[in-house]
This record gives structure tokens, C-alpha cells and sequence, in this order.
């Protein structure tokens, strides 16, 4: 289960980062909002395992 945790906080940080990456670059909507609904996924993923 540690296993688990451990990759899933590193996803989580990975989709962060390509979130302020696509914000920096100022990216169309689009592509901000996907990243913003996948690194919203992972946290709800993480919430929802109890972690």
C-alpha cells in the first residue's frame, strides 16, 4: 500500500507541475482545463484511498 501512496504523490506532483507549466506558458483553455481535471482526479483518487 506504501507503494501505492508513494506513486500516486508522485503523480499528483507531475500533474501539478504540468499544470503551472501549461499556465506559465499561457496555453489555450483547453489544455489548462485538462490538466486541471487530471490533477483533480489524481487528488480525488488520493482522498478517496484514504491516504
Amino acid at each position: 500500500m506504501k507503494i501505492a501512496k508513494e506513486e500516486l504523490v508522485r503523480d499528483i506532483e507531475q500533474a501539478r507541475e504540468r499544470l503551472d507549466s501549461s499556465i506559465e506558458r499561457k496555453e489555450d483553455y483547453e489544455a489548462i482545463y485538462q490538466n486541471s481535471l487530471d490533477l483533480d482526479r489524481l487528488i480525488e483518487q488520493y482522498i478517496a484511498s484514504g491516504f
